[in-house]
């Protein structure tokens, strides 16, 4: 049963927004590992509201992966940067290196599943669930500095973990020197940890903020691109979370936080 919208709570934006169904039709696959492949994609939406199929056609492309919404294709990847982003590889990726970052090669049918709710766990319950959303973590960087301006904002549960891994590290650091208005969250378990770095730090042992992971970008230009990722801790590394381009929910959650923590 959906909870009754709080409003007033960045887990209220969560309940408020009505998920629907999306599928990933994978089209003319001729990967010869695409069986082991195909599974680990099924166990990751096992529960979600996302429906992964797959089709043979005697026309169109090979290895092709659609984003189907309501009938209709909105996106395509490639089930190779499907595989390189996402099934192939683990949070270590994105924690110790800034290939994808760099590249800014995010597919577009997983970027495509905004304002959907996700339940996912992280290590060891399970290896790809929780990487869904640092994906999207890493997107929304990518956009803030391939933006170069406009305002953003992120939690950290520690901020120690702007120094402990070096990919996190090198991202920030790239933020810093651009003029986007960034702001960082999190305890202060490393009161050294972004001193060095030209950001607004919110160090706080908030207990609602511990529970919390949220990043978000706003561009400068008001109907510019707008996202952001939202989740809480329901349970010990088991997150509840989406994320969405819809301006106003970026704008209500970049308030909250700055006001709140």
């Amino acid at each position: 049963m959906r909870r009754t919208p709080d409003t007033d709570s960045l887990g209220g934006i969560i309940d408020e927004v009505d998920t629907s169904s999306k599928t990933l039709l994978l089209v003319n696959l001729t990967d010869t590992a695409v069986e082991p492949q195909l599974s680990l994609l099924d166990r990751v939406f096992d529960t979600e509201s996302v429906t992964v199929t797959e089709r043979q056609l005697s026309e169109g492309a090979e290895n092709l992966v659609c984003l189907v919404d309501d009938g209709e294709v909105v996106a395509t990847s490639s089930w190779d940067d499907l595989k390189r982003a996402f099934l192939l590889v683990n949070t270590d990726r994105y924690r110790t290196g800034t290939k994808q970052i760099e590249t800014g090669s995010f597919p577009d049918v997983l970027t495509g599943l905004d304002d959907i709710e996700f339940t996912v766990r992280g290590y060891p319950a399970s290896n790809k669930e929780k990487l869904l959303l640092v994906v999207i973590s890493r997107f929304i960087e990518f956009r803030a500095l391939s933006a170069g301006a406009g305002s953003f904002d992120a939690s950290f549960q520690l901020l120690s973990r702007l120094d402990d891994e070096f990919g996190t590290r090198q991202v920030y650091e790239w933020l810093a020197d651009t003029a986007v208005d960034a702001h960082v969250y999190g305890v202060a378990d490393d009161p050294t940890a972004a001193e060095t770095l030209d950001l607004t730090v919110h160090a706080t042992d908030d207990s609602e903020l511990r529970r919390l992971w949220f990043v978000v970008f706003r561009p400068p230009e008001p109907d510019g691109d707008h996202v952001a990722l939202i989740a809480e801790e329901t349970a010990p590394n088991v997150w509840r979370g989406l994320w969405t381009y819809d301006p106003d929910r970026v704008r209500r959650a970049q308030s909250y936080a700055r006001s709140t923590f």
